[in-house]
This record gives C-alpha cells, structure tokens and sequence, in this order.
C-alpha cells in the first residue's frame, strides 16, 4: 500500500494555496483545481506587478502564495496544480532548503518517463532568474525544476512550516504565456515567453500523471 495520501480539493486559488500544511506526519500527495483563473504572485512580489484593472475586468483573480518566485497562471483544469507534503520525519525531507527541491524534481522526471515525456532534464543549480524570471515563474530555473531542453515543464516552489514542507508544483497541460502577459504591468512580449515554458498535451490526464508521480515518490 502507498505511503502517500492521495487528496483533492477544488475552490477559488486563493483558498486553495491559503491551506495549511497538516501536522499529523503523513505525507501528502494534493491535487488542486481551481475554479476560476487567477494570477498567482509570489511571497515577495510587488502587488503592482499586475495590473489589477485589466484583471477584474478580465475576470481573473490575483492571489498571493506563501512560497518564492515569480507569478504564474493558474485556470481550471491547465495547469496540472499537484502539491507535494513532506512532513519533517520523512525521509524525503532534508534542513537544506534548495536540496529539499532535488527528490521531488527526479520524481517528476520519473514520473513523466513513465508517461512517455522522456529527454527532461533537471536544474540543480542555484536559482537562475534571467531577465523575465523575477517577474514570472516559468521564465526563472530553480533547484528541482524539470526542463525539456530550454523550456520548462515543472515548475516548482517551497513553503517550509514547523510541520513540514509544501512542494507547489505546475505542470501545463499547453504553454500559453499570452493571458498572463496580458495582465502584467511591464507588457512582456508574448512571444519573448512562448520558449521558457512547455506543455505535457491533454492527452496526460491528471489522474494518471498523479498516479506515476506517487508512484514515483515511493
């Protein structure tokens, strides 16, 4: 039997990163969906990094995580939002924060293997923003994040809590940085964004891309 727990939750994204790591040891894989778009800012991101006119209009959220890095997007059913809860006693944890990333990146690698994505690589260097990687996710490289050649195809960020860690991971089902870009203050180009990013294609479905990821893990 698996050692992970398997649980989903469906809301609004700011109530579905707002949940709080749970302190009874057991490791968790969650599978999130939100339901309705959002752009989801990092822990230290300016709040005027979107423009948050354009997004109401738009009808899309702007939320804020409680982990690093640039904003990404977020809308039902794309991207795959699967977070992984590494409670401190298990073994995949480790006191050192950019190495905590590493396990669960191979993961990711093994399990999208096993689905057929082979040729992935993994950033094990330092964080790498570049010019866009301050302003969105996809555009940086950070420890543990799963790379196809140049562009990325998991992107990864951590919460650390005195219960255990919160791994936010996102997997695009199609790369398409035009919404986002649209909402962000600074007007990045679209297609300065089409090649830091990749999509797995719809034809992965979440359940099974959960199943090889614990799978995975253990």
């Amino acid at each position: 039997m698996s050692g992970w727990t398997v649980e989903h939750h469906r809301g609004p994204a700011g109530e579905l990163h707002a949940l709080e790591v749970p302190d009874d040891g057991t490791p968790r894989v969650w599978v999130l969906e939100a339901t309705g778009p959002a752009v989801v800012l990092g822990s230290t991101q300016r709040d005027d990094v979107v423009d948050a006119e354009a997004a109401s209009a738009a009808g899309v959220a702007v939320v804020r995580r409680r982990s690093g890095g640039g904003a990404v997007w977020v809308g039902p059913g794309d991207p795959h939002w699967v977070d992984v809860i590494v409670p401190r006693d298990h073994e995949l944890w480790t006191d050192d924060v950019g190495r905590a990333f590493l396990p669960i990146g191979r993961a990711w690698q093994a399990a999208l293997a096993s689905l057929g994505i082979a040729g992935t690589h993994l950033h094990q260097d330092r964080l790498a923003c570049g010019p866009l990687g301050g302003t969105v996710c996809f555009a940086g490289r950070g420890p543990g994040e799963v790379l196809l050649g140049e562009a990325k195809v998991v992107g990864i960020s951590q919460r650390r809590t005195r219960a255990g860690a919160r791994f936010q991971c996102a997997v695009p089902v199609e790369w398409d940085p035009a919404p986002l870009a649209a909402l962000l203050r600074d007007r990045p180009a679209p297609e300065a964004l089409a090649r830091v990013g990749a999509g797995i294609g719809a034809a992965v479905s979440s359940d099974d891309l959960v199943e090889a990821l614990v799978t995975a893990l253990e």
